[in-house]
């Protein structure tokens, strides 16, 4: 064999050698498969990237959002105006979470609504949250005692959503949706509900948010607002005189967790004609008085300044 063919023999020895020896370490590594394992827990990447896959999360959980906000339910185009997307974009979603039980489209009419499944969701949240179902036998002795409708709140940053209700067997009552939601400023339960606020959370949620008026009498200045949530706390409850809506007065009193932060809050409504001025001192005090067993009842405790 002359010089040159021995140098290339050897050299193609080499390369193979040199190929063979990451092979057999990775075989090593993989438990002599020769794939590489993943990371436990770690999905494979598909063919559309993670941005892609949550992004149609997110537009899927926003429609959903949508929805709910709409009990009359939504026709395609305003959903797709809603998320800002092609009209075609939209119903691929709409049709996704049509399949998967979450919505539902009106026959007749073609308008989406939420389904059934997407309420059993949201139902374990309340199931989840123990202050609720402790809560719901209060709310039921305070309609009994009062004849009015009486609820319960949590906020959700400036607003109200309301939980749980028991409802006034009077022909003239307050009904309020479970689900629906008011702004803090403007109801009884999320004055109570700021009044025991932090103030740097205060000023997070408040601080630089226009309050807008729902009545005449809704207080739109923060300092006026200020000056009242000083007064529900010396007195231990809020009053809501006809600032969420018109001929609607209520009274309602926080529920604290064991820190003394407000946990909920819960509220009697009713007409003006029945809760006037001169059986809110009486009402009051029930609610209050109400609100200070519940959340004994929960471990939590009533404080006497807001926490720091």
């Amino acid at each position: 064999m002359t010089e040159q063919k021995r140098q290339r023999a050897s050299d193609t020895a080499q390369d193979t050698t040199q190929q063979q020896e990451p092979e057999t370490a990775q075989r090593r590594a993989t438990g002599g498969s020769g794939e590489k394992r993943r990371a436990v827990g770690r999905p494979a990447a598909g063919g559309k990237s993670a941005g892609g896959h949550s992004q149609s999360l997110v537009r899927g959980l926003t429609i959903l959002e949508a929805l709910a906000a709409a009990p009359n339910g939504l026709a395609l185009s305003e959903v797709a105006d809603a998320l800002g997307l092609a009209p075609s974009t939209a119903h691929r979603l709409l049709q996704a979470l049509h399949q998967q039980g979450f919505i539902t489209q009106d026959g007749t009419n073609g308008l989406w609504r939420i389904d059934v499944k997407t309420f059993r969701i949201g139902n374990s949240f309340l199931e989840a949250r123990d202050f609720v179902a402790t809560a719901r036998p209060f709310l039921r002795r305070l309609t009994a005692l009062s004849g009015e409708t009486a609820n319960l709140g949590i906020r959700d940053d400036g607003m109200v959503v309301y939980l749980a209700q028991s409802e006034s067997q009077q022909m003239m009552r307050m009904i309020t949706r479970l689900g629906s939601r008011a702004p803090l400023h403007a109801s009884g339960v999320g004055k109570a509900l700021l009044a025991w606020m932090p103030e740097q959370e205060f000023e997070r949620v408040m601080g630089g948010r226009v309050l807008e008026g729902e009545t005449p009498n809704t207080l739109t200045d923060l300092e006026t607002l200020r000056a009242q949530l000083e007064t529900i706390r010396r007195q231990g409850y809020a009053v809501d005189r006809e600032e969420h809506a018109i001929g609607l007065n209520c009274v309602a009193a926080t529920l604290h967790d064991e820190s003394g932060l407000p946990l909920a809050a819960i509220s009697v409504s009713g007409p003006v004609a029945r809760i006037d001025d001169s059986r809110l001192p009486k009402l009051a005090a029930l609610v209050a008085d109400t609100a200070r067993e519940i959340t004994a009842r929960l471990g939590g405790k009533t404080p006497s300044e807001p926490p720091a």
